[in-house]
């Protein structure tokens, strides 16, 4: 029994599909609940600058600097893993991402390295310390 070419492009494109929606339902039930949408992207300037001053740390280990220039990289890229015209998940996916990636990045390199760098106010250092998953500074 042979199978067409068309079967097989249909096959890979519903598979494709069928990931896209999976990963749409993680980012809806993993984004960050004590932070909303609309303050991480007021925070986004200093979480950018603070991405470029850990990754640019010759102390931390290499496997986090190498993801964190390539959360960089995504951040910079013109296009998102979901689209910016659905609602809600569209714009927070690059919240959620950056979160897990803080998320990783203060479990391996330590909260010390998110507050040696951190450009901003001390209250957008708290917003990113939540957003981290970290407890609050005393």
């Amino acid at each position: 029994m042979t199978t067409s070419w068309w079967s097989v492009v249909a096959g890979a494109v519903g598979g494709v599909l069928l990931l896209w929606i999976a990963l749409i339902g993680v980012l809806w039930f993993g984004r960050p609940d004590e932070l909303r949408i609309r303050d991480a992207l007021r925070l986004l300037p200093d979480v950018v600058r603070l991405l470029r001053r850990l990754a640019g740390d010759r102390t931390l280990p290499r496997g986090v600097r190498i993801r964190l220039w390539l959360l960089l990289a995504y951040l910079a890229m013109p296009f998102d893993l979901v689209p910016d015209f659905i609602p809600v998940i569209g714009y927070a996916d690059d919240a959620v991402i950056v979160a897990f990636a803080l998320r990783s990045v203060a479990r391996r390199a330590g909260p010390a390295a998110l507050d040696r760098h951190w450009p901003g106010s001390s209250d957008g250092l708290a917003a990113v310390r939540r957003l981290a998953g970290l407890p609050p500074t005393s």
